[in-house]
């Protein structure tokens, strides 16, 4: 998709846009009037001119003052408008998001099928904003990609080449961890959850930057296909679990954007890359686990594997203090039973990181919504002969427990956040096609852009 944006010097059609209430600017007027069109939220009309070319497209985004504006509704020309390059007429509020939301409005996992016709692009006067938009939409097309692609040909192993690759491409360092060799390096919980699988289970950790930067730590849970294990889900439940390592192809997509950008830190980027299968010696509820931090963590049930794998990768993260942790991970149903899909759960305990992080998640149209890490339901955790159970056992508050668990493994971090995210679109919607999404990483690159761009 990098060729998506076009230099000011293409010839181009105007996109005008035309709120609620206004009438379009001449010379579509004549011809909306001669067809009986009529201005409404996302409608679009295709103007010709004398000779029946294309002369312009009129686009209709709601009206001012409107109670709940979407700064994406301008995805919708992705696949209205004819193959050709565009760009926008007149003032267009919020021009950036507009462009941001045709780009990946436009995305199309083609790995199995021809692509459908299209060729839409995009004319952005400025070399710099061209520059950045077509990153961000880079990085996530690469982790929509990720999360599209079935675990016939998306395992542990492939999500590793992915960031090697990816850490190729920019210079970093990539090291892994796999199969047996988790044991002897002292992740257990990453080992006991994969262990079951043909295919091996592994801990990847990138390192990109200079060594005397802040330091940044990113966190992905990478669970290519999970069966629930021993508690094994039903088949409604299992149909989408390819997307069980959504949390690891949305870091992977921020650490795409933050190195692209060049950004003044020392990122690490660190996946738990694990199948949850079932198998002879495959991990049951009622184990007691061992876990790098130290910790002894009963199991309350195998279909609650990511937490796990997430707190032998988060206490690893840990062990050098980085300025900002942040993990992301598609972990709970509880997430989607209180937010939905479009709108993650954050959970952090540093309140400048949750004031920064919901600032850029409004601004970049990339929604997070705060949830408490609330204390008093620790004791849900308890376990009667481990240092903690890992579920609550309860119908309550699951995603908060979840990440309670999680909080048990970051001590030395500056600040810390987790992510509950979905990881998916159920339907299609402006700039979100449905199928794959990488969430939260956006609002993440923002903020660090922010706080370290140079």
């Amino acid at each position: 998709m990098s060729s998506f944006f076009a230099a000011a010097a293409e010839p181009s059609t105007p996109i005008w846009f035309v709120a609620s209430g206004e009438a379009p600017p001449e010379p579509a007027s004549a011809w909306a009037k001669a067809t009986g069109f009529t201005v409404g939220p996302g409608k679009h009309l295709l103007v010709p001119d004398a000779d029946g070319a294309l002369l312009g497209v009129v686009f209709c985004v709601e009206a001012a003052g409107a109670r709940a504006k979407n700064p994406f509704l301008a995805g919708k020309l992705a696949q209205a408008l004819p193959a050709g390059t565009y760009r926008f007429g007149g003032v267009v509020e919020n021009a950036r998001l507009a462009a941001l939301a045709v780009a990946l409005g436009s995305y199309q996992f083609r790995r199995y099928k021809k692509a459908e016709p299209g060729g839409v692009r995009l004319v952005l006067p400025d070399d710099a904003e061209r520059d950045a938009l077509a990153l961000t939409v880079e990085a996530v097309a690469l982790g929509r990609d990720l999360v599209n692609t079935p675990a016939n040909d998306l395992g542990p192993e492939e999500i590793e080449t992915a960031i090697r690759l990816l850490g190729k491409l920019h210079g970093a360092t990539v090291t892994s961890v796999v199969g047996d060799e988790l044991l002897k390096e002292n992740f257990p919980m990453v080992h006991a959850v994969g262990r079951a699988s043909t295919r091996a289970p592994r801990i990847v950790d990138l390192v990109w930057g200079e060594t005397d930067a802040p330091k940044v730590t990113l966190v992905g849970k990478g669970v290519a296909f999970d069966t629930g294990g021993l508690n094994i889900k039903p088949d409604a439940a299992m149909l989408l679990m390819k997307k069980d390592m959504g949390g690891a192809a949305s870091m992977i997509a921020l650490a795409a954007m933050i190195m692209g950008a060049k950004l003044n830190v020392r990122l690490r980027l660190i996946v738990g890359a694990v199948e949850n299968s079932i198998a002879g010696n495959a991990f049951r509820p009622g184990d007691v686990l061992p876990s790098r931090k130290g910790l002894h963590v009963e199991i309350g049930n195998t279909d609650a594997e990511g937490r796990l794998v997430l707190a032998d990768a988060l206490a690893l993260a840990d062990e050098e203090a980085p300025e900002i942790v942040v993990d992301a991970a598609t972990l709970t149903g509880a997430a989607r039973v209180a937010l939905g899909p479009d709108l993650p759960p954050l959970y952090t305990d540093d309140e400048r990181l949750a004031a920064d992080l919901l600032r850029h998640a409004a601004a970049e149209h990339d929604p997070l919504w705060r949830l408490p890490l609330w204390n008093s339901y620790d004791e849900l955790l308890s376990s009667k002969i481990a240092d903690v159970n890992h579920i609550s056992g309860g119908p309550f508050a699951g995603s908060i427990t979840a990440a309670l668990f999680l909080r048990r493994f970051v001590e030395k971090a500056k600040a810390w956040a987790h992510l509950d995210i979905f990881a998916w679109n159920p339907s299609a919607k402006p700039g979100r096609p449905e199928g794959g999404e990488v969430q939260g990483a956006r609002a993440i690159a923002a903020l660090l852009q922010e706080r370290y761009g140079r």
